[in-house]
């Protein structure tokens, strides 16, 4: 199966997250995967046709992502 790129792109953001949550603290590293599962979970019944709410996401997850990985943040709830 090939992968359109908005799907890779997608992809590569959830792997990204997990990556960031694995410069954790261990004792909230679960927090900040579960809430990144939860994330890309509440979407997934979501149009593939549907462009502009994916590529609004993308770009919602990304500022999210570089605000959740800053060192001062140490978990997330």
């Amino acid at each position: 199966m090939r992968l359109s790129g908005l799907q890779k792109e997608v992809l590569a953001l959830y792997r990204h997250c997990l990556r960031e949550s694995r410069k954790k603290p261990e004792a909230t590293r679960a927090h900040f995967e579960k809430f990144a599962r939860a994330e890309f979970a509440r979407s997934l019944n979501l149009d593939k046709r549907d462009f502009g709410a994916i590529e609004y996401l993308l770009r919602k997850g990304k500022r999210q992502l570089d605000a959740y990985s800053s060192p001062g943040i140490k978990d997330v709830r």
